[in-house]
């Protein structure tokens, strides 16, 4: 696991599948999505460096590569697990989740290529359930804001200061687009018109460097181009 700083108060994981993100407040630590299973440990010498206790950990959807290290980042940490009611029983494991449906050959052929190095994620308990716009208590008041598509329950979480937390709603792996392995890609395509009327500096992806600087303006850019 790799770390990089990318605000005074931000610092992304980056996993060998996805990205997960360490938000530091005065004193207590938000994580946003856990990355592989196995993990843990490195989580934690993660939070360890900030100097503050991990209070929460919000995940974005049931997706293995986000929350495969939350069960073994509670058992040490104890933090409060929030995550979309609709995605809430995969992720502790009382259900099966929808699988993708696919649009083309390539995303097919992509996602074999890819899932093999997602194993499944352990289940992990959710301790508060949330929906569209619901306000949590880090970043100065962050919103959750329904992003489904992806899966029925994926969220995006802003913050006021201008940051947003994509998940797999959008990616920025090959350039800034909707993301990929959809359960229901017209309803992505809907979930990314929605994000891209937000205000944000920052963007922060599951899957693909961060836009620093200017994120909404690219957001807007792509969304006039697609067809929802």
């Amino acid at each position: 696991m790799d770390t990089t700083p990318l605000l005074p108060n931000l610092t992304q994981l980056t996993f060998p599948v996805g990205q997960a993100y360490l938000w530091r407040d005065a004193t207590e630590a938000t994580l946003i999505d856990t990355g592989l299973p196995g993990y843990g440990d490195q989580v934690r010498e993660a939070v360890a460096g900030l100097g503050v206790p991990l209070r929460r950990i919000v995940l974005t959807h049931w997706h293995a590569d986000h929350t495969g290290a939350a069960a073994e980042i509670v058992a040490w940490s104890d933090a409060e697990v929030i995550a979309h009611h609709a995605d809430a029983p995969m992720i502790r494991g009382e259900a099966v989740g929808l699988p993708p449906v696919f649009e083309a050959d390539w995303e097919r052929e992509l996602h074999g290529q890819i899932s093999p190095g997602v194993p499944e994620h352990p289940p992990c308990r959710v301790d508060r359930e949330v929906g569209d716009g619901e306000v949590l208590a880090f970043g100065g008041g962050a919103r959750v804001v329904g992003a489904p598509g992806h899966t029925p329950g994926s969220i995006a979480v802003w913050l006021p200061s201008g940051v947003l937390f994509l998940g797999d709603a959008v990616v920025n792996v090959t350039g800034l687009s909707v993301g990929v392995f959809n359960v229901d890609s017209g309803l992505a395509r809907k979930s990314f018109a929605r994000l891209s009327e937000l205000d944000f500096e920052t963007a922060c992806f599951g899957h693909g460097p961060a836009l620093r600087t200017g994120a909404s303006t690219r957001f807007r850019e792509l969304a006039s181009t697609l067809s929802v």
